[in-house]
């Protein structure tokens, strides 16, 4: 395995890619996996970050963490931007890097599941003006935020992604954001989610189906908020909504026709 770095527009990216051995011809081209981990724009959660990385670098996949931009450096929409550098870099770079352009997805969670949705609803929004390379070709969102209004939005990841700015905190409101440009998604959430109502998945599920985009919604009747891997590696073990990570490795393989 080979530890990369590199930024996008300021904000670091750290990637773990596949040993490249001149003997195995197979999967010489691999998908790749952006990760957003959650805390609410205000920090990174850790426990959103290598272990769910590791999950799925042990699939052959080529997989990336975003330190996004938080607190007072979340406004004017700039975690979007960086991450919207982000996959357009992995494309610019897929010869060096092994990465089949066609196979780039973001994995987020709780707000870094806002700040992929966000991507997936924006990137080809002409008042923001983002790269038409950055669209994802799928989504996976983790306890997502969804709503920056209304009685299911997360008032702190709301009030931090929008600077204050009314006119954002409206745009980012991503139920109404939905069309069927919005790249296929898998959702999960936990039924016992105090932090980020499930409502907010449910509700984003209904926009996939209503615009005819692919999709895969799990609600399992346990589980809190940020229990990441569901692992005691991650402190927060729960064998019902540890389920989440192979079905989303199937959902992702199935979506991308590709054998680990």
């Amino acid at each position: 395995m080979e530890i990369i770095s590199f930024q996008a527009l300021g904000a670091q990216v750290r990637g773990y890619l596949q040993d490249d051995y001149d003997t195995l011809a197979a999967h010489k081209v691999r998908p790749a996996l952006v990760i957003c981990p959650g805390g609410a724009y205000r920090w990174r959660s850790p426990r959103e970050k290598d272990p769910p990385a590791f999950e799925f670098l042990s699939m052959g996949w080529q997989v990336f963490i975003l330190e996004y931009s938080c607190t007072g450096e979340a406004g004017e929409y700039r975690p979007l931007r960086e991450l919207a550098e982000t996959v357009r870099q992995l494309r610019a770079r897929q010869e060096g890097w092994h990465i089949d352009r066609s196979k780039i997805a973001v994995l987020g969670f709780s707000a870094g599941g806002h700040l992929a949705a966000s991507l997936g609803a924006l990137w080809n929004d002409p008042v923001l003006g983002l790269p038409p390379e950055s669209r994802p070709d799928a989504l996976a969102l983790c306890y997502p935020v969804i709503a920056t209004k209304g009685g299911f939005a997360h008032g702190e990841s709301a009030d931090w992604v929008s600077g204050g700015d009314e006119a954002v905190r409206d745009k980012l409101h991503l139920w109404d954001r939905v069309t069927a440009d919005f790249p296929p998604t898998f959702l999960w959430h936990g039924g016992e989610d105090a932090s980020v109502p499930p409502e907010n998945s449910l509700l984003l599920a209904v926009e996939l189906r209503k615009h005819g985009v692919p999709f895969e919604y799990h609600l399992f009747g346990s589980g809190a908020h940020g229990i990441s891997t569901c692992t005691q590696e991650v402190e927060t073990p729960d064998g019902v909504c540890r389920a989440w990570v192979p079905l989303c490795k199937g959902w992702l393989n199935r979506r991308f026709e590709y054998t680990p």
